[in-house]
């Protein structure tokens, strides 16, 4: 069995969804699953996004006579290092605890045993993150490489800890991140070879 919440992120990497709630998904197919316990924002009325405590879905529309359109959706698993108090109900009730940190190496060691495997890419937040996808899923995973600075008291992230999950990323985009920033050892941060 794997541990705590671990398999919620297991489950969002591999399926590219949020208890079955997808990045395309209607504002109230998400509430349906995920509940009415949520911030909501707009910016003018052409995008909007939820907030579900560490899960956001992300929506667009040309204007206000058009439906919203699902965009993507984000896991902040960096907001569970000052307290489990995000976690949405919905996802506590199905996975119990949330610990204040998500190792990437572990959840890594999991998903490959589920045969799950995860891909280094090439990105903007070198040196300071190593960014990883799951092509089938289309979902990212941000994780740290250094601790992150002034943030410390409760948590903080450390070395190796998931910063986010992220659908749905593209084997275009990919490819563009692999144009502008390929080169350099996703792990390491650094150029290739050196």
């Amino acid at each position: 069995m794997t541990p705590h919440s671990l398999a919620f992120y297991l489950d969002v990497i591999a399926s590219g969804t949020v208890l079955g709630a997808g990045p395309t998904d209607s504002p109230d197919q998400v509430t349906a699953i995920l509940g009415t316990d949520f911030a909501e924002n707009t910016h003018g009325s052409g995008s909007m996004w939820r907030d579900y405590g560490m899960v956001e879905f992300f929506w667009q529309r040309e204007s206000r006579r058009h439906p919203w359109e699902g965009h993507h959706f984000t896991v902040q698993v960096h907001r569970l290092s000052r307290g489990g108090g995000v976690v949405n109900r919905v996802l506590r009730e199905r996975y119990g605890r949330f610990g204040r940190h998500v190792p990437f190496a572990k959840l890594e060691r999991l998903a490959a045993a589920r045969g799950v495997r995860l891909e280094d890419v090439p990105n903007p937040n070198t040196p300071t993150h190593t960014l990883h996808w799951q092509p089938a899923s289309q979902v990212s995973v941000l994780t740290h490489r250094s601790p992150v600075p002034g943030i410390r008291g409760r948590g903080g992230a450390r070395r190796g800890d998931v910063h986010a999950l992220s659908s749905s990323m593209t084997a275009g985009q990919v490819a563009l991140y692999t144009s502008l920033h390929g080169g350099r050892d996703a792990r390491r941060g650094r150029p290739v070879g050196s």
